[in-house]
C-alpha cells in the first residue's frame, strides 16, 4: 500500500477543479481587502446578483461578507492575517438577495514565494443547525444572537432583528406573538424567499391570535417549554382555522418548533419556527439538539423583548411628560398662521450611547400679548432626558410669566439668564457651583401683526429662515448673544442681550428650528454626517418649495423631512406666516382735556360701526372707552409727565462717568448724568426729574383701535408712567370703579409700559355670542 505522500502526488488534481467543486466558499483578497478570486460555491452562498468576474478589484464588502455591525471583525481578521496569523470566527453576512445568515470562517495569509504576505484567503461556510451540536460553535452562535439583540432597545427593531436572524438561518418561517393585557397579538412574521401566505390564511401582523387547545404554541405557553414537532406528516396538531391548515399544506411545512418567551417570571408570548419545502435545505426536520439551541435563543429573545418593553414604557412616559409641557393648543391669532412640530429622536441605543429616552429640552411657544401682539419663542435646553424636559417646563412657565408683564425681549433674556444660573447646585456653604447650571439657547420675539414689526433678542440660538418673494434666507442677527446660564460674574458692563427690530413683509414665512434638525444627520450613503451648512441648504430648498402652497403646515412638514437620516437629537419646528393683507386699524391723538372723552367715544362708535360690530357690543365697548380715556385724562391733568429717557444699561455709563461720580456708587453716577434722579422707583411721581423743556406743551393721549377676525382691541396711550390697578371703592367714593367695569365686561385687559409712558388696553368680541 502506498504512503500518503505518494498517493497525493499520483492523484494530482488541477487547482481550478478543486476550488470549483469544493463545498466551501473560497474568497481571496489582496492586502487592501480587494477581491481577487471567488469560487462558484461562494457565489451561490453569498447570492451575488452580478457576474462574478465583475466583482474583481472591488472590496470584499461588496459581497456582504461582513454586515455593518461586524465591520470590526473584518478589521480584526485582516490585521491578524497580515501579521502572519490565522483568524477564525463567526459573523453575520447580508447576502445579495437581502437575507442574513451566520457564517463560520477561517482566514489565513496568502504568501508570495519569497515569504511576503500578499493578501488573505477566507474559507467560509454557513453555520447550519448541525454546527450547534458542537459546543464551541453553539456558544459562538448564542453569543452572536446576544450581540444582535443588544443592538436595539426599541421593541419594533428588536423583533425585526430576531426575525432576520432566524430566517433563513434556522427556519423558513418565523412568527412572534406577544401579549397585550390578556390578548395575544401577532407582532412579527417573516418568510423565506419573500414568500407571502395567501390572504385570509395565516394571521397578519397586528391581528389577534387564538390558538386552539392542543396547538403546539398553546402547549409551549402552557408548559413553559419548547415543543418540537419533528415531522408534520406524522404528528397531527389542531390548526387555528381550515384556511390556516390549507396554507400550511401549500407551503409544504415539514417540521415546527414553538418556544415560550418567558422573562422575569412573566409569560410575554410565544415564538414559533417552521421548516418547509420552499427551500432546498438539506435537512427539513428539527430534532432534539435543535430544541436545546432554539430554547436557549428564545430565552435571550425573551430578555431582549422584556428590556425593549420596559424601555418603551419609560420612553412613552418621558415623551408624554415632554409633550404635556409643550403647548397643547395653538391659539387663534390675527394676522398670523402658525404650525409646529416636535419630533423625539430615535432611541439612543442605535448610536451606542446607552439607554436614554431621547426626549429633551426643545420647546416652542406662542404667547398672546397686549392688543393682539404675539410673543414667539423657541429654545433648546442642553442635554436630554427627563431632567432637560423638566428644566424646559420651568423655563417655559417663567418666560410666559415674564412675557405677561410686557417686558421687552432683551429684559426677558436677562431675567431668564439669571433664572438659569440660579438653578446651579450649591456647595455646603451655599455657593453655586460654577458650570453646573443648565445652558439654554433661545430666541424670544414680539410680533405686531398690524405694524408688522418684529422685535427680538437672541441667546445663542440658530437664526430662523425667512421665505418671502420666492426667496429663502436666514435672518441676520446683529447680536447673537450668549447661551442662557453661561454668563459669569465678570465684566458686568457688557450688555449681554440686545434687541433688534425688522419689518416682516406681507405673506412672509418664518421657520424656527432647533439644532436637532441640522446637526449630525447621517448621510444617505452612510459616509459620515452632513455639515450644518449642507443641512441648512437642504432645509432652505425644501421650505422654499413648500412655501409656494402658502400653507404654514405644509412648510412645517417639509422642514421636518428636509434633511434625510435619523436625527441624533430631538427637534422642534415652529412656522409662522404673516398675513398677506393689511389689518384694519385707526389711531388718533387728542388733547388731555375732559371734553375730549366724548370725542374719543364718538370716534370709537363710528369705527366699530363701520367694522360691522354688533350694536350691543358697540355700546359696551364705547362705555369702556370712556372709562379708560377718562382715567388717562384725569392722571394727565394731575401728574407731570416724566418724559426723560435713560439708558438702563448703566454699567458702561458708570465706567465713563467722572471719577468722583464712580466713587459715589451707582446712584452718584446716574445723578452725574441725570440730575434730579433721586433713586426712587418709577412709580413715584417725579422720580425721573422734571420734564424736558421740549415737552412743556399741552398734555395729550392717543386712542388706537384695531380690528381682528373676531375681536377688537382698544389702546389708550398717555405719558403717565404709573400702571393702573383695580382697587375696591368704598360706598362713598366717587371714583375707583372704572377698571372694575373693564375687568367684568372685556374679554381681556391690561397695561404695559411704553418708551413715552404707558398703554392701557382691552379686548372686546365683535359679536355678542361669547364662547
Amino acid at each position: 500500500m502506498r504512503n500518503w505522500g505518494e498517493a497525493a502526488f499520483d492523484a494530482y488534481l488541477p487547482a481550478d477543479m478543486v476550488l470549483g467543486q469544493a463545498d466551501i466558499a473560497v474568497v481571496v483578497a489582496d492586502r487592501f481587502s480587494n477581491l481577487l478570486f471567488l469560487n462558484e460555491y461562494a457565489a451561490r452562498l453569498f447570492r451575488t446578483p452580478d457576474d462574478v468576474s465583475r466583482l474583481a478589484g472591488h472590496s470584499i464588502l461588496s459581497l456582504g461578507l461582513f454586515s455593518g455591525d461586524d465591520l470590526h471583525k473584518m478589521e480584526d481578521a485582516a490585521g491578524q492575517v497580515l501579521r502572519g496569523r490565522a483568524w477564525e470566527g463567526t459573523f453575520e453576512t447580508v447576502r445579495g438577495d437581502g437575507s442574513r445568515a451566520l457564517m463560520r470562517a477561517l482566514a489565513v495569509p496568502l504568501r508570495h514565494p519569497g515569504g511576503d504576505i500578499d493578501g488573505m484567503v477566507i474559507l467560509a461556510r454557513e453555520a447550519s443547525k448541525r454546527d450547534g451540536q458542537l459546543q464551541q460553535d453553539r456558544i459562538a452562535l448564542l453569543e452572536r444572537v446576544g450581540e444582535r439583540l443588544a443592538g436595539s432597545l426599541e421593541i419594533g427593531t428588536t423583533l425585526k432583528h430576531v426575525a432576520e436572524m432566524l430566517v433563513p438561518q434556522f427556519a423558513d418561517h418565523c412568527f412572534i406573538d406577544l401579549f397585550q393585557g390578556d390578548q395575544l397579538f401577532r407582532r412579527v412574521q417573516r418568510h423565506t424567499s419573500n414568500w407571502v401566505p395567501p390572504p385570509g390564511t395565516w394571521a397578519e401582523v397586528g391581528a389577534q391570535i387564538h390558538y386552539p387547545e392542543g396547538h403546539f404554541c398553546q402547549q409551549a405557553m402552557g408548559r413553559l417549554d419548547t415543543i418540537v414537532v419533528t415531522d408534520m406528516d406524522i404528528e397531527r396538531y389542531p390548526a387555528p382555522s381550515a384556511e390556516s391548515l390549507a396554507a400550511a399544506h401549500a407551503a409544504g411545512l415539514t417540521s415546527v418548533m414553538a418556544a415560550p418567551l418567558y422573562a422575569r417570571g412573566e409569560l410575554l408570548g410565544v415564538m414559533s419556527l417552521a421548516l418547509s419545502r420552499l427551500t432546498d435545505r438539506e435537512e427539513r426536520n428539527y430534532d432534539a439538539p435543535d430544541r436545546d439551541l432554539i430554547g436557549a435563543i428564545a430565552s435571550r429573545v425573551a430578555v431582549a423583548i422584556d428590556n425593549s418593553m420596559l424601555f418603551e414604557a419609560e420612553r412613552q412616559t418621558a415623551l408624554a411628560f415632554q409633550k404635556s409641557l409643550l403647548p397643547q393648543v395653538i391659539p387663534d391669532l390675527d394676522g398670523l398662521e402658525v404650525a409646529c412640530r416636535y419630533v423625539p429622536a430615535k432611541p439612543l441605543e442605535t448610536h451606542g450611547q446607552g439607554i436614554q429616552t431621547q426626549v429633551g429640552g426643545d420647546w416652542y411657544d406662542i404667547i398672546p400679548l397686549a392688543a393682539g401682539r404675539v410673543g414667539i419663542v423657541i429654545g433648546d435646553v442642553e442635554g436630554r432626558g427627563a431632567r432637560a424636559a423638566a428644566i424646559m417646563g420651568q423655563l417655559r412657565a417663567a418666560l410666559r410669566a415674564f412675557a405677561q408683564d410686557e417686558k421687552s425681549p432683551a429684559d426677558i433674556m436677562r431675567k431668564l439668564d439669571d433664572w438659569c444660573r440660579s438653578l446651579a447646585p450649591a456647595d455646603e456653604a451655599g455657593v453655586p457651583l460654577a458650570g453646573d447650571s443648565p445652558t439654554v439657547s433661545c430666541i424670544y420675539m414680539i410680533y405686531d401683526p398690524w405694524s408688522r414689526e418684529l422685535t427680538f433678542a437672541n441667546a445663542g440660538h440658530d437664526a430662523p429662515l425667512m421665505i418671502s418673494g420666492g426667496q429663502s434666507r436666514q435672518l441676520e442677527f446683529l447680536h447673537k448673544g450668549v447661551l442662557l446660564g453661561v454668563r459669569g460674574k465678570g465684566i458686568r458692563g457688557l450688555p449681554t442681550y440686545k434687541e433688534q427690530t425688522i419689518v416682516v413683509p406681507p405673506g412672509a414665512i418664518l421657520v424656527f428650528f432647533t439644532d436637532g434638525l441640522t446637526d449630525r444627520r447621517t448621510r444617505a450613503d452612510g459616509s459620515g454626517h452632513y455639515t450644518e451648512a449642507e443641512a441648512v441648504e437642504m432645509l432652505q430648498h425644501a421650505v422654499r418649495a413648500a412655501a409656494a402652497s402658502g400653507d404654514a403646515d405644509a412648510v412645517a412638514t417639509a422642514a421636518e423631512f428636509a434633511v434625510p437620516g435619523d436625527i441624533d437629537d430631538d427637534m422642534a419646528i415652529l412656522v409662522v406666516k404673516s398675513s398677506p393683507a393689511e389689518l384694519a386699524s385707526i389711531e388718533s391723538v387728542f388733547p388731555a382735556e375732559p371734553i375730549m372723552v366724548s370725542e374719543a367715544r364718538r370716534l370709537a362708535a363710528q369705527t366699530f360701526g363701520s367694522w360691522g360690530m354688533d350694536a350691543e357690543q358697540i355700546e359696551l365697548a364705547c362705555l369702556l372707552v370712556s372709562e379708560v380715556v377718562t382715567n388717562a385724562v384725569l392722571h394727565a391733568s394731575i401728574t407731570p409727565s416724566p418724559r426723560r429717557k435713560l439708558d438702563f444699561d448703566l454699567d458702561p455709563v458708570i465706567m465713563s462717568a467722572p471719577v468722583g461720580a464712580r466713587a459715589g456708587g451707582r446712584s452718584a453716577a446716574v445723578k452725574a448724568i441725570a440730575p434730579g434722579w433721586d433713586g426712587v422707583g418709577p412709580s413715584s411721581p417725579g422720580s425721573l426729574g422734571t420734564p424736558d423743556a421740549g415737552h412743556a406743551g399741552p398734555r395729550e393721549f392717543a386712542l388706537r383701535l384695531r380690528r381682528g377676525a373676531n375681536s377688537v382691541w382698544v389702546e389708550v396711550f398717555d405719558a403717565d408712567l404709573r400702571l393702573p390697578r383695580i382697587r375696591t371703592a368704598a360706598d362713598t367714593d366717587e371714583g375707583g370703579r372704572g377698571l372694575y367695569l373693564v375687568e367684568q365686561l372685556a374679554t381681556r385687559w391690561g397695561s404695559r409700559p411704553t418708551p413715552e409712558g404707558k398703554a392701557v388696553w382691552f379686548e372686546m368680541p365683535r359679536s355678542g355670542n361669547r364662547a
